[in-house]
C-alpha cells in the first residue's frame, strides 16, 4: 500500500501510455494537415478534431478517440485557433433575430 512505501510511492511513474504515433509519423501527419482540409475531401478550410481523427485513420490505419487527437495535438504543440476577426458576412441583424426568437425555443426549461 502508498503508506508503507511513503512519498515516494506517490511519486508519478511518468505517461499511462505511450503516444501511439512516432515522432517521424506526427511529422507526416503534420505535412498532410498542412495541405488543407480540401485535400483530403472537405470543401470547407477548417480542421476539426473529427477531421483530423479521420485522417490519421485514412493514413496510418490507427484509430484514436477525439480527446485522444486533441491531446496528441496538444502534446505536440498544436492549440485551438479561433478566427481574429468577424467575418464580413456576418449579418447583425440575423444574428440578433436568431438569439430573440430561436434560442429560447431551443434552450427549453432545465426541467
Amino acid at each position: 500500500m502508498w503508506d508503507e512505501g511513503g512519498p515516494r510511492t506517490l511519486r508519478s511513474q511518468g505517461p499511462a501510455s505511450l503516444p501511439r504515433l512516432s515522432t517521424r509519423q506526427f511529422a507526416q501527419l503534420e505535412a498532410e494537415l498542412a495541405k488543407g482540409p480540401a485535400a483530403h475531401g472537405w470543401e470547407d478550410q477548417r480542421w476539426t478534431l473529427s477531421r483530423v481523427k479521420t485522417v490519421i485513420g485514412r493514413r496510418f490505419h490507427l484509430t484514436y478517440t477525439i480527446q485522444g487527437v486533441r491531446k496528441l495535438l496538444v502534446r505536440n504543440g498544436w492549440s485551438c485557433q479561433v478566427p481574429a476577426r468577424r467575418a464580413m458576412e456576418r449579418d447583425d441583424e440575423a444574428v440578433a433575430g436568431w438569439v430573440k426568437e430561436v434560442w429560447p425555443c431551443a434552450k427549453g426549461s432545465r426541467r
